[in-house]
């Protein structure tokens, strides 16, 4: 017998129940994918610093690609909630047929412009030439697997619109799990292991950097085809079939661009500042740049909850305001803020207290270590704020309020972080620490004006039926 799926849109349930049900997944799913990044990072950081820059090297100008995939996810997102929570599953349906369309007619062009780039994008993030050859090759092999982290982000959106955050959590414990091992067999040559008194020899095949970009793209091979498969297979109204048309309708494009364009602008936003500090960073020498890299690394594992939060309440109000329950969506987002600030202090407690063993499982490079630990201390006291900002951000977005987010980031981003971070660094001659007291600050400056857009109540009416 099918077990019975919770009616977010249900008043009468308690709002830390419903968040509960929709966070935990995405919390587990967060804590798996942090730990793969966590483990990749770790593993390619013992053969030193120059393996750690070439993985980390392009990720600014990845994720300005990236950006057009996740804001596509952030209009089929608020779709998908919307007809689910008016009870219109055909409306749906057809939201999430046009995923995958714009899957195969947006995200492969992108997936082999990265690969004709592999060997100039890491040149124009300031690549020292000791590290070029590794860190193309690496963009190269994850490149020519893009297509199917793009279908991870697109079709999870989906999911989670659904108010299923399990189904996505299924697939990337099995991905993870494989990455891992992959990982470890790859990057490493032939071995011995002591386990309790015995000496086991472990296969390896020396790959190094090479190793670690093999194991992350079949694993997003792996996870893509699962989610696609998914859709057709997995029993409820919303389930799609191969014999559905599968043809462009362009008012169901239409919307889902015209809703994605801001959230796309504000990716791109982000990207290129992103472009312009890693250069700054790259600028002060491969120490600094992998200690910026460890230290991301280890605040990466505070966003596990933020993100959770964050994805849960564009789910909830989307379909609050489908089910024409506007208060409830108001309801929903006042509780998970406070959930999130409540959790969000403790991990900031814990960054603080443990920044010295959390960077010195990533590097064993000492001067790297004390400049990682040194950021991740500043950071740990931002984390309440930064994730009350991405709360009342998922919420405008799950209201279908995309602008707003894109011209606070816009304007706190570039006017906070990057110029901020350019002068201190190359006009003023500062370092790292002092460019993450800016990006403390861009953080603190979102929460206060996505807070006052959200108290407005405009958002309320972004959408029309």
């Amino acid at each position: 017998m099918a077990k019975r799926r919770i009616d977010l849109t249900d008043d009468s349930i308690s709002p830390f129940k419903i968040i509960f049900f929709l966070s935990w997944p995405l919390f587990l799913e967060q804590i798996l994918s942090t730990f793969v990044s966590f483990a990749d990072t770790a593993m390619v950081g013992a053969l030193g610093v120059q393996a750690t820059a070439s993985i980390s090297i392009s990720n600014s100008f990845v994720f300005l690609f990236n950006g057009v995939i996740m804001a596509l996810g952030t209009g089929l997102t608020a779709y998908v909630a919307r007809s689910v929570g008016a009870k219109n599953y055909e409306a749906a349906k057809a939201y999430i047929r046009h995923a995958v369309i714009l899957l195969v007619c947006v995200g492969l062009p992108i997936a082999l412009m990265t690969c004709a780039l592999h060997r100039h994008i890491p040149r124009w993030m300031g690549a020292e030439e000791e590290i070029m050859d590794k860190a193309s090759a690496y963009l190269l092999i994850t490149s020519a697997f893009r297509i199917f982290t793009m279908a991870i982000m697109v079709l999870g959106s989906v999911f989670r619109g659904l108010g299923d955050t399990k189904t996505p959590l299924r697939v990337n414990i099995f991905v993870n799990i494989f990455n891992i091992v992959g990982n470890y067999l790859l990057i490493n040559r032939p071995h011995t292991v002591s386990l309790l008194g015995s000496q086991i020899p472990m296969p390896g095949a020396g790959w190094g950097v090479t190793g670690a970009a093999v194991s992350t793209g079949v694993s997003w091979l792996i996870g893509g085809l699962t989610l696609l498969c998914l859709l057709f297979v997995k029993n409820g109204p919303t389930r799609i079939s191969p014999r559905d048309s599968f043809k462009p309708d362009l008012n169901v494009i239409n919307r889902v661009v015209k809703l994605s364009v801001p959230a796309m602008l504000e990716r791109f936003c982000m990207s290129f500042a992103g472009i312009v500090v890693t250069r700054c960073v790259a600028s002060l020498g491969t120490v600094v740049f992998a200690a910026n890299s460890v230290y991301s690394t280890c605040e990466s594992m505070s966003y596990m909850p933020a993100f959770a939060f964050a994805t849960a309440v564009t789910t909830l109000v989307g379909q609050s305001l489908g089910a024409k329950k506007p208060e409830l969506a108001v309801r929903y987002t006042h509780y998970t803020i406070g959930i999130g600030a409540a959790v969000m202090s403790f991990a900031g407690v814990m960054l603080y207290v443990f920044a010295d063993p959390l960077v010195r499982i990533i590097t064993p490079d000492e001067d790297a270590i004390a400049l990682a630990k040194k950021c991740l201390r500043i950071v740990a006291f931002i984390q309440p704020v930064q994730t009350a900002a991405w709360i009342f951000a998922g919420a405008l977005r799950g209201a279908g309020d995309t602008k707003w987010p894109f011209y606070i980031t816009a304007a706190c981003n570039w006017g906070i972080r990057t110029l901020g971070v350019y002068l201190l660094i190359r006009a003023f001659g500062l370092g790292l620490p002092e460019a993450v007291v800016c990006m403390c600050l861009d953080n603190a400056a979102r929460c206060v004006l996505m807070g006052l857009r959200f108290r407005s109540g405009h958002w309320k009416k972004a959408l029309a039926d």
